[in-house]
């Protein structure tokens, strides 16, 4: 120990392990350490070779997966996962029918590193080229390549242009010429420690040099300031600007010939903005309506006042979220993706709000990536029993007509499993669903070991997924339950907040109403249970194991956050203000401290199993996190269980993270939480 005392609003508080925030020699020979450790550990678990084997046989499985789509200039681009790739790679098709005829566009491993990817691209729009954020290690850390439909390389390689804190963008201009892209500090613009913050937007046109790029906006907005880009073929320009992640925008309009006009501000809770197949703008406001409505507004006199309700509130919260937005416009129709509590569902209505013809879909599934195709649209349906299925939808007649190129076959069999949704309730009365998958005719006496994942922060959704990677669990006779915990907006904007800020505590109690309603209704039992979260899920689990640590056998607690006083000192810390808050201030600085699970390590607590995972290029949350809290645990830990910090010296939090990594990671989660479970 090495104590440092800090004192906040006349409070002192100690923190022993300060020193571990650093990057010297010490630092490193500890980590080095750690990780030796749990790795010695963990690679000599009973079965973890074969989980290992058999993680390579279901994610090298002969099958392709596609996903990320855009539909540009008559055709259609995926990222591509084959079986043999460490990376998903590019990919473009004629249409989705002809998937089996894509072309390869871009591989970024074809230089031989296992760890470069992309973060993202965007098709010019004739489908002549792409621009593609490359990155590498996991640091989501992008420069813009610009490549024709062969990979070459067109233009000068961009820098600068994405991190991890604040993500990136570009957006061409309609002829194809030229773009616009978001561009953060270069050297010597700002001090190094400002240069993951300050995205700006710049114009490009191919073929002049970068130095000449010219500015366009951004200088005026707050330092977290995250951009998102939009064009259409009128040459308008639409950014998306989120201050930090908290869920609170602005939108700004560029006309083919002219300046910036700003739409509306931060108190107007535009939560999306987006363009149609007419000169319009349509928008998802949560102003007065927590669960969101769409609005219609003149994209020719955008007035905000002026704008036209066409799909008012309903009893569904309207999912939002650049990217994934869940409101797109055909020429015939207006579809919405709707939450349900963690499904969720399609809607489909005309230009003028009335209610259309929607497919049927299964009851607890997850609709994502709703692109325009044509006149129609496609989807990706997926259930927690069976992979992702893409769908072309009709643009009349709002029939689903299933793509077999699009939609590999399951590479493992979960039909011996249902899904069971219930309710805990929670410490101040509110019911938290909860899904939960069950063995078909496993008893409820308790003896079923359980998995049990939530999340609950920025307004993300929980949703089901295909549980392809945690089959050797479950037909190892465990259950999973993903729990939709407040801080989360599967039931709207109000269930967000209250589990941000000074509310944090409710997601806590959330979670721990949803362990005792499992133990209540037979499912499983404390000593029966594993929990597991990352990121902000790590939060989650570093809270629950210093609140309840009597609650579960064991804790893996993935790229945590755990230091809630200095949190916000790292440069993504800083972008999360907005959800968690600021030591700055009073009251914030009292729920945070309230909480914090690195400050509620206490002395000869029983603390069950722990591994946490950490990446040592991780953009979004500082290892030194992990490093702190482990040592906290370790020091204070009064029982023999193992405390253990894994270390991935090829990966950050989680994107770009290579094939053989993904494998050994998952192989000794998993092998560790079945040598508790067997305990």
């Amino acid at each position: 120990m090495r104590p440092v005392t800090d004192r906040y609003h006349g409070v002192d508080v100690s923190d022993p392990y300060q020193w571990l925030e650093g990057a010297d020699a010490d630092v490193a020979a500890w980590s080095r350490g750690q990780n030796a450790y749990a790795r010695a550990i963990l690679d000599q678990l009973p079965e973890v070779d074969a989980l290992r084997s058999e993680l390579r046989a279901i994610l090298t499985a002969p099958t392709i997966d596609y996903w990320d789509f855009h539909g540009v200039g008559g055709k259609l681009f995926a990222r591509r996962k084959l079986p043999t790739k460490q990376q998903p790679e590019l990919v473009v098709m004629d249409s989705p029918e002809a998937a089996a005829q894509a072309r390869l566009v871009y591989d970024p491993t074809a230089g031989g590193s296992a760890i470069t990817t992309f973060d993202w691209f965007e098709p010019s729009p004739d489908g002549t080229k792409v621009a593609i954020s490359i990155s590498s290690g996991g640091s989501e850390a992008g420069d813009l390549h610009v490549v024709d439909l062969d990979g070459k390389e067109l233009d000068e390689v961009i820098p600068n242009v994405q991190r991890g804190t604040g993500g990136g963008d570009v957006a061409w201009r309609a002829d194809g010429k030229g773009f616009w892209y978001t561009r953060y500090p270069a050297a010597g613009e700002r001090p190094d420690g400002d240069r993951d913050f300050w995205m700006q937007v710049y114009w490009h046109e191919l073929g002049k040099p970068v130095a000449s790029d010219t500015y366009e906006m951004g200088k005026d907005l707050p330092k977290i300031a995250e951009i998102a880009l939009a064009t259409d073929s009128r040459g308008r320009v639409l950014a998306t600007v989120q201050n930090g992640d908290g869920g609170t925008f602005r939108h700004y309009l560029r006309a083919a010939k002219g300046g910036w006009t700003q739409l509306d501000d931060w108190n107007d809770a535009i939560v999306f903005a987006g363009f149609g197949p007419t000169a319009d703008l349509w928008l998802v406001s949560r102003k007065d309506a927590p669960r969101g409505k769409v609005l219609r507004l003149d994209g020719n006199h955008p007035v905000l006042a002026k704008a036209k309700v066409i799909v008012p509130e309903g009893t569904d919260a309207i999912v939002t979220g650049y990217p994934d937005t869940g409101l797109v416009a055909t020429a015939d129709r207006l579809y919405v993706v709707v939450q349900q509590g963690g499904p969720s569902a399609l809607r489909a209505y005309t230009p003028a709000g009335k209610p259309a013809a929607a497919p049927k879909l299964p009851a607890v599934a997850s609709v994502s990536q709703p692109v325009v195709v044509g006149k129609d649209l496609l989807v990706s349906v997926a259930t927690f029993t069976a992979p992702a299925a893409v769908s072309r939808i009709d643009g009349k007649t709002g029939a689903l007509t299933p793509i077999a190129a699009l939609s590999p076959p399951s590479t493992v069999d979960l039909s011996d499993f249902e899904v069971v949704r219930e309710l805990a309730t929670s410490k101040d009365g509110t019911q938290v669903p909860m899904s939960i998958v069950w063995k078909k005719g496993a008893p409820k006496d308790g003896s079923v070991p359980c998995v049990v994942n939530g999340y609950g922060g920025y307004g993300v959704n929980q949703e089901p997924g295909f549980l392809e990677s945690w089959s050797p669990v479950l037909t190892r006779g465990v259950c999973w339950v993903q729990v939709n915990l407040r801080g989360g907006a599967e039931l709207g904007e109000a269930w967000h907040q209250a589990g941000a800020l000074t509310k944090k505590q409710n997601v806590f109690d959330d979670f721990a109403a949803a362990l005792d309603e499992l133990v209540a209704k037979g499912y499983t039992r404390p000593e029966r249970t594993v929990i597991i979260g990352g990121s902000n899920g790590g939060l989650l689990m570093g809270a629950l194991v210093t609140q309840h640590p009597d609650k579960m056998r064991a804790v893996v607690a993935q790229v945590g956050i755990y230091d809630m006083l200095r949190v916000e000192r790292s440069p993504n810390g800083a972008f999360n203000v907005t959800e968690f808050g600021t030591v700055t201030d009073a009251d914030q600085f009292a729920a945070l401290y309230a909480y914090s699970p690195y400050h509620h390590v206490v002395a000869g607590t029983r603390y069950p199993a722990i591994l946490m995972t950490t990446g040592a290029n991780d953009p979004r949350v500082a290892p030194w996190h992990s490093r702190k809290m482990v040592a906290a645990l370790q020091a204070a830990q009064g029982s023999d269980e193992p405390i253990l910090l894994r270390t991935s010296d090829s990966s950050g939090h989680g994107a770009g993270t290579s094939m053989d990594e993904r494998i050994d990671a998952g192989a000794h989660i998993r092998a560790f939480m079945l040598s508790q479970l067997r305990r």
